[in-house]
């Protein structure tokens, strides 16, 4: 994610809630914790106090904010993989922070753990033949790259080049019926997707690709694919009247190396909450199964301080 936090963005607003009809505020991401019965029904559950990770949770480097979160759960433990957004002589750049828990309800922040001399976000992160994975969206330098995990969740290591030659963004990754897949978008409004048999080579556009053109509503990754009993649903972010504003699901009902089809589920799967922290928008979900069957997932939200 990029987004200018020393920007004000101007929000009209009602008497009944503001001292006065036009009021400024800084735009600010954090990260909150839904679940739900199902991975695109998710709501705030009321044993967690969102938002679980603030700006002010950041502790070794002066954070503008935090968005977004992808976690993994392994040995008994959540690990949740951040955008930290902090100001460098150059200007705003997002560096990649982590947070654990042992409930997935509270976090405890612990460090930025990867950062380049150019912009990262969208930590991207899976396990894959017991070594663990990070696909950061690199767009500002026109890549997109593969690290791996030489101690997890502590140090990551640039082991490949997936993509070149765009500026690519959120890129989504997932496995089915043994096929790599990404989705990845341009511009807020593009969304391509790529296909490999192998995951850290021989990448190429799908013959369909771009899936979409000029859609800004429907274009851009909006959080972790998910594919249970042979289905895959994707996530967009809604882009379309402003950046982030909700998060679309989509369901895959045909997936091959020559066909795409989809279809959009009836409501979107997150939308503005009625709290501060998320009160402006939201446009990341990073869904988890529990032994129970019932769904955990990291979200962000825009809202104010």
């Amino acid at each position: 994610m990029k987004f200018p936090f020393l920007q004000l963005l101007r929000f009209k607003v009602s008497k009944k809630n503001q001292p006065a009809p036009d009021h400024t505020v800084h735009p600010y991401w954090s990260i909150g914790v839904y679940t739900g019965k199902t991975p695109d029904t998710l709501s705030p559950p009321p044993d967690a106090i969102n938002p679980v990770l603030t700006a002010q949770d950041v502790t070794d480097v002066p954070a503008n904010f935090v968005a977004d979160p992808f976690m993994l759960f392994e040995e008994n433990c959540w690990y949740m993989f951040f955008e930290v957004e902090t100001t460098l002589d150059k200007g705003p750049v997002g560096k990649i922070g982590l947070a654990t828990s042992t409930d997935g309800l509270r976090w405890k922040y612990n460090k930025i753990v990867l950062e380049e001399p150019f912009h990262l976000s969208y930590p991207y992160v899976f396990k894959w033949e017991n070594d663990f994975y990070l696909i950061p969206e690199t767009r500002s330098v026109r890549e997109v790259r593969l690290y791996r995990a030489t101690d997890f969740p502590w140090k990551w290591q640039n082991t490949g080049l997936l993509l070149k030659g765009r500026r690519f963004a959120d890129s989504s990754l997932f496995r089915f019926h043994d096929l790599w897949w990404m989705f990845s978008d341009a511009g807020n409004n593009t969304l391509r997707l790529y296909y490999s048999h192998d995951l850290t080579a021989g990448w190429r556009e799908h013959r369909q690709s771009p899936i979409l053109k000029r859609n800004p509503m429907y274009a851009r990754p909006g959080g972790r694919v998910i594919v249970t009993d042979n289905t895959v649903i994707r996530f967009a972010q809604d882009c379309q009247t402003s950046y982030g504003k909700q998060v679309f699901a989509f369901t895959v009902t045909e997936l091959t190396p020559k066909i795409y089809r989809e279809t959009l589920t009836a409501e979107p799967a997150l939308t503005p909450g009625a709290f501060r922290w998320n009160r402006f928008g939201m446009h990341t979900v990073d869904p988890h199964q529990l032994a129970d069957g019932t769904w955990i997932a990291c979200v962000d939200g825009l809202g104010e301080r």
